[in-house]
């Protein structure tokens, strides 16, 4: 039997678990064509294998993230978008259950060894971009937002609308943006009835620079929503569209889902509730005036 493996390091000022205060999240998967995805996957993270769904294809997920947590100097918001390929540690193959792809999305896989490989991560948030790369081996570098998001202080409906711009990092870790665009998602969920999914904790992996692999376990504390989009009804229900093809995100997700993503198998929804309600003033019968 080999010895246990040591923990990966924490460096300061980090300090884990990390806890999110509230998280605001859609992701899209595609079952699309295995061998692009399994050169990818070797290209990046070595000690992965690709998930094989029906008739062995391979399963992309592109997924955006808009969370809030408090710090002890303060609170911060962050915006990020993930391309990620649903993979398994090698070495883990006979621990796996045989699943398709509807029972993978709702959770049924209880080893959670079905996790996620991330690609390529784009975050607002230069702290965030520290701590993704120095904590999980996450390919994390800076980019911008712009969204159109389901929200009670907005109005009804369930569209999301994520428009991601291209970023670099200035003097002192702040954010410079740039107007030029790398990538639009679109998912149209009004309708739609959505399914519990028991998917958490979810698995990322990453591999660090000395080419070792990390899992981090991410739980949350509630269901996730999963829309089932395999119906040819529901084939324009989400877009991917790619305005940077020759940037590094750009040719990998063309080479995971081609010129145009095919239509989408499922997409997958969280919003945090509300923790509190500042409500509608009215007017109070005016007094007597001296």
């Amino acid at each position: 039997m080999s010895d246990p493996l040591p923990l990966p390091p924490v460096p300061e000022p980090f300090r884990l678990p990390f806890h999110y205060g509230a998280l605001h999240q859609i992701g899209i998967d595609w079952l699309v064509e295995p061998e692009p995805v399994r050169e990818l996957l070797a290209k990046h993270h070595p000690d992965l294998t690709a998930a094989a769904f029906e008739d062995g294809r391979a399963l992309v997920s592109v997924n955006y993230q808009l969370y809030f947590a408090q710090y002890a100097f303060g609170g911060g918001v962050t915006q990020e978008i993930e391309l990620n390929v649903i993979a398994f540690p090698t070495a883990e193959r006979g621990r796996l259950p045989r699943l398709d792809y509807a029972q993978y999305a709702q959770g049924w896989d209880q080893t959670k060894l079905l996790g996620i490989a991330r690609m390529h991560v784009v975050c607002d948030n230069p702290f965030a971009i520290r701590a993704g790369r120095e904590l999980y081996a996450e390919p994390k570098y800076p980019g911008w937002f712009e969204v159109g998001l389901p929200s009670l202080n907005g109005p009804a409906g369930e569209t999301w609308d994520v428009r991601c711009k291209a970023a670099s990092l200035g003097p002192g870790d702040t954010l410079e943006q740039d107007a030029a665009p790398l990538l639009d998602v679109t998912a149209r969920l009004d309708g739609l009835t959505a399914v519990a999914a028991n998917s958490a904790p979810v698995t990322g992996y990453g591999t660090d620079q000395e080419g070792r692999l990390l899992a981090g376990p991410m739980n949350l504390y509630q269901p996730y929503r999963w829309y089932d989009l395999s119906a040819a009804a529901h084939s324009g229900r989400t877009r991917l569209h790619v305005h940077a093809p020759d940037s590094d995100l750009g040719r990998d997700v063309r080479a995971l889902l081609g010129d145009e993503a095919p239509s989408a198998a499922g997409a997958w929804t969280c919003q945090s509730p509300p923790v509190a309600a500042h409500n509608r003033p009215y007017y109070l019968p005016a007094g007597p005036r001296s």
